[in-house]
């Protein structure tokens, strides 16, 4: 079943087109993906597909009974209600039928009905109707579905009953996204849905996304996230729409392959040209060959002749270098706290970086990641503990919101201000390798796309030749292209990288090693985010076996740990009896929680509740709260595991 198609779609801004003769579909489980550079006409399609805006010609064909539900990439969830009670405002005509049930429960149990049996079975009929109804629609999962979302979207009980006016941006995205899921419309439209999701959550938007039962069409620049969820792409690109089948993988595989193709057909074809051109300049003018030239003139005029493969989309093109190497040891932090106004985010962190290294720093939003960088390069105090830097090191900032962008004039004097003596030349030529060209450099700070800041920051960074360069989520408003270029020029940088960053496809690449922070700490892994996924699954595995060991009664076995020292300091002593004591407290919370998870799911399936569908529902309720619980001190019970290995 096609649930959109865009036929022959054109629109132009101020005389200049943007899109032309636009054809896409979507068919009923389809998940596209739109991808192309920055400003080609992505969100503009979105736009003209939800009727935001309006198009020049073409037509957008949806079936009168398709649902379709739009999340901007600018979308923030504004209500003067609590989280849950916004959420429950989609199931108001669920809410409606358990009114209408509760109204039949009552009419049943009155007793000029229940004598009357003609009025007793009516009633009974309209129950059992309107019950079948309200279970086919959801009726007895929507809260445990609702507290699922939520919880995937960092979410959690305590924070149910906080009015959605006071929470910050990023949060009111994030709910603006479980509202939408959990609408579950025909069509789901995202623009740009991984903004301001910390990995974890874009691990359960992933799967969640996998499972849905409608159509997607997504616009996302995280390549990680596309090679995961999509299984179609649209390119947009010099106004046209291209479709490739698979995933982003896919798309680039099969659009290089394309490339190679017509660069041969184009030159192939600029060949014949060149040759009539040539034959038509030299026989015109001889009465002999005239007409013969005439006809090839006709024929020039006629062909409709390829456009260059390479168009007129050009790419940034730079290299990092440095001044002078740092000493092997760049730095070390130990026992360090981060935070501000003295409240730490994280604390204990202990970790060394060595010349050379890539490290990719990871983990919940809200741990102190970014807090961390600006620590360890001077821009804000440490809370507790040491940072150690080694000989000759030399910090490269770049910060995600470019507040290193300082300067309230133009792109050229953004530059010029930091190096006075540089000549005009060298930096537009600078400027240039960064797109931008001509009046660009003359555009005010202020005015810069997200996109154009980024490479503004990017291009004084390439000028600092530090040899330690410090990236918070440095791929953040760049395009596929601008990502991949910059990964080029990290791959080949000589120095050390420390970088934050949720774009896993980015960390693979660059990431030698990734270290993860929480609350508590930091725990290392020796190689990119895959590798770092494949080592947590085998913890989770080993948890599961000890705790299973545990359960039988059996000695469980100790996992592998590195040797301790003989001799241990007190702190450490004291350190792991508090470790321990907290491991055999969260043990008996989830032998608890295992016992009353067993006893609510023998009730479910007690045949004495089979046709009490209230009660079964409540169980359900309850079952849902109880097996969320026994996941989360799971969860804690291998953190403090952990601990006690670091110990």
């Amino acid at each position: 079943m096609i649930v959109l198609q865009v036929n022959n779609v054109t629109k132009s801004f101020a005389g200049e087109e943007i899109l032309s003769g636009v054809k896409l579909e979507v068919q009923h489980r389809d998940r596209v993906a739109l991808v192309g550079r920055n400003g080609a006409g992505k969100s503009t399609l979105l736009k003209i597909i939800t009727g935001q805006i309006s198009r020049d010609e073409g037509d957008i064909i949806m079936p009168k009974d398709v649902r379709t539900g739009y999340l901007d990439q600018h979308t923030g969830l504004d209500s003067d209600r609590t989280i849950w009670e916004e959420m429950m405002t989609i199931f108001q005509p669920l809410h409606d039928m358990e009114t209408e049930l509760r109204s039949l429960e009552q009419r049943m149990a009155d007793p000029s009905v229940y004598e009357d049996g003609e009025a007793y079975r009516k009633v009974m009929e309209a129950y059992d109707s309107l019950q079948h109804r309200f279970g086919e629609s959801g009726g007895y999962q929507y809260e445990s579905e609702t507290r699922s979302v939520l919880h995937g979207m960092r979410f959690y009980p305590e924070d149910y009953e906080k009015r959605i006016d006071t929470l910050s941006g990023g949060q009111r995205t994030r709910l603006a996204l479980a509202r939408l899921l959990l609408s579950k419309p025909d069509l789901l439209i995202l623009d740009e849905p991984t903004n301001h999701l910390d990995i974890e959550t874009l691990s359960w938007l992933e799967r969640y996304l996998q499972g849905y039962e409608g159509a997607i069409l997504i616009v996302s620049h995280d390549r990680y996230f596309l090679d995961q969820v999509v299984t179609t792409v649209y390119e947009v690109s010099r106004r046209k729409v291209t479709k490739y089948v698979g995933n982003y993988s896919a798309y680039l595989d099969q659009k290089a392959k394309n490339y190679e193709r017509d660069r041969k057909l184009y030159e192939k074809q600029m060949g014949e040209k060149a040759k009539l051109e040539e034959f038509v300049q030299k026989n015109i003018a001889r009465a002999s060959t005239t007409k013969m030239a005439q006809s090839r003139r006709k024929v020039l005029e006629k062909t409709d002749w390829m456009e260059s493969p390479d168009g007129d989309e050009k790419s940034a093109a730079f290299t990092f270098g440095i001044e002078r190497k740092s000493g092997n040891d760049v730095l070390s932090a130990r026992e360090l706290a981060i935070g501000y106004d003295g409240q730490p985010v994280s604390e204990h962190l202990d970790f060394r970086v060595y010349r050379d290294d890539r490290i990719a720093f990871i983990g919940p939003n809200g741990v102190g990641k970014s807090t961390l960088l600006k620590t360890l390069t001077g821009r804000i105090p440490a809370l507790a503990g040491d940072i150690a830097l080694g000989a000759n090191v030399l910090f490269g900032y770049y910060d995600q919101e470019q507040a290193e962008l300082t300067g309230n004039g133009t792109v050229l004097q953004e530059i010029w201000d930091e190096w006075p003596l540089m000549n005009e030349k060298d930096i537009r030529t600078l400027l240039g390798r960064f797109l931008f060209s001509g009046d660009d450099v003359t555009k005010p700070v202020q005015t810069l796309s997200g996109g154009e800041k980024a490479r503004l920051a990017i291009a004084k960074l390439v000028l600092e030749k530090a040899n330690t360069l410090v990236l918070d989520e440095p791929t953040n408003h760049l395009d596929l292209d601008s990502k991949e270029v910059l990964e080029n020029a990290l791959l080949d940088y000589p120095g050390t990288l420390l970088f934050v960053s949720h774009d896993r496809y980015f960390i693979n690449r660059i990431a030698t090693k990734v270290i993860e922070l929480s609350p508590e700490g930091n725990e290392e892994f020796l190689g990119g985010y895959d590798y770092y996924l494949e080592k947590k699954k085998e913890q989770e595995e080993l948890a599961l076996e000890i705790a299973a060991e545990q359960q039988a009664g059996r000695p469980a076995a100790s996992p592998p740990a590195a040797s301790r020292p003989v001799s241990e300091t007190k702190e450490q002593q004291r350190e792991r009896r508090r470790i321990e004591r907290a491991l055999q407290e969260a043990e008996k919370e989830m032998e608890s929680l295992e016992a009353e998870v067993a006893r609510l799911e023998e009730d479910l399936n007690d045949p004495a509740h089979a046709d009490d569908h209230v009660r079964l529902a409540e169980i359900q309720e309850e079952l849902d709260r109880q097996t969320e619980l026994q996941e989360a001190s799971m969860e804690r019970w291998m953190e403090l595991q952990t601990s006690l290995e670091e110990v």
